[in-house]
This record gives structure tokens, sequence and C-alpha cells, in this order.
């Protein structure tokens, strides 16, 4: 089951568009960041992995 969600953020005074989206099916959990390049963003997928 695919699920879209459009959300936003605020950094400073500039706002963002967010765009999630979530698959969930059986099998082994898994976790995926797509589009992110920086290399701060790409660490937070093992912080929210052990959340």
């Amino acid at each position: 089951m695919s699920v879209r969600v459009l959300s936003g953020a605020v950094l400073g005074i500039d706002a963002y568009k967010v765009d999630v989206e979530v698959d969930m099916s059986n099998g082994m959990p898994s976790f995926d960041l797509v589009g992110l390049a920086e290399g701060a963003i790409k660490e937070s997928r093992v912080r929210v992995r052990s959340a």
C-alpha cells in the first residue's frame, strides 16, 4: 500500500514543500531517503532507525 503526504518545513523565513511517500508491505523492514545529498541528512537515517 503506497501513501503520499504533502507537508512543509520552515527554515528561518524560508518555507519548503516536502513530499513524503510511504510504501507498506510484508517482508524485512527498510528505510530509504531519496533526493537528499548532504552528509548530515544521510546520518539522520541512522537516528531514525534507532528511534
